[in-house]
């Protein structure tokens, strides 16, 4: 389990590296422009991608394992898929046909104002469904719980 987490844990930092890269091309010695073009889009996308899948390995190889999954988890599954679907569409708005800076012969496709926004709000529900997933997980003391009645149980029996 331990080789597992520490897996994750680099599959995390790689993502973080991309989706650096992505936001900050410079950073790797590639040439910069003023505005966000399709490819760094793509590199963010895919950055992030790699840091939603390492976060839910992490939680559940550390926090989870051997336990069966909740529907609160399967949402926050769900809605990390969506946020990433939002992100991913708002990003590629142009490339898709439905943007406000289509390919033209003069320009190429752009992340104007309002796709930014939706591509930081797709980010951020699907940071959020990583966030259900490893707040509202199986209870741990559950099992306990009952273990420590069925003592009890035991224990009233043998003194009758």
């Amino acid at each position: 389990m331990d080789r597992f987490v520490q897996v994750s844990i680099t599959i995390g930092a790689l993502g973080i590296v991309i989706t650096l890269i992505g936001l900050f091309p410079a950073i790797a010695g590639l040439e910069t422009t003023e505005e966000v073009g399709v490819l760094q889009v793509l590199v963010i996308l895919a950055g992030f991608s790699l840091l939603f899948v390492a976060a839910y390995a992490f939680a559940k190889q550390t926090f989870f394992t051997g336990m069966p999954s909740t529907l609160a988890q399967d949402i926050g599954v769900r809605l990390t898929m969506t946020g990433m679907l939002i992100a991913g569409a708002a990003g590629m708005a142009d490339v898709l046909g439905f943007g406000s800076h289509g390919p033209t012969e003069d320009t190429r496709p752009l992340l104007g104002e309002w796709q930014a926004v939706a591509f930081i709000g797709g980010f951020l529900i699907a940071s959020s469904g990583v966030m259900i997933y490893t707040l509202f997980g199986p209870s741990q003391d559950q099992p306990e719980q009952n273990n420590a009645s069925d003592d009890t149980t035991e224990n009233d029996s043998e003194k009758r």
